[in-house]
């Protein structure tokens, strides 16, 4: 199983950097990346609500899901 963040698609379509929101929902920009390369291990509830809101999308739109 795999799951899939497509946090980079989502930061292209609003056309936003990943500078300015990891300082919109205040984290790291370290951390903002190793989540946007698939190698975070959890994410918070907190840190993707505010990504969702920053970015005004859903969950879904960020984490994906597949069989291998």
């Amino acid at each position: 199983m795999s799951i899939i963040v497509n946090l980079d698609v989502m930061l292209a379509k609003r056309k936003m950097k990943s500078k300015d929101l990891a300082e919109i929902i205040d984290i790291t920009t370290a951390n903002l990346s190793i989540l946007k390369s698939g190698k975070a291990r959890a994410i918070r509830f907190s840190t993707l609500e505010a990504i969702c809101k920053a970015l005004d999308c859903q969950p879904s739109d960020i984490l994906e899901y597949t069989e291998d």
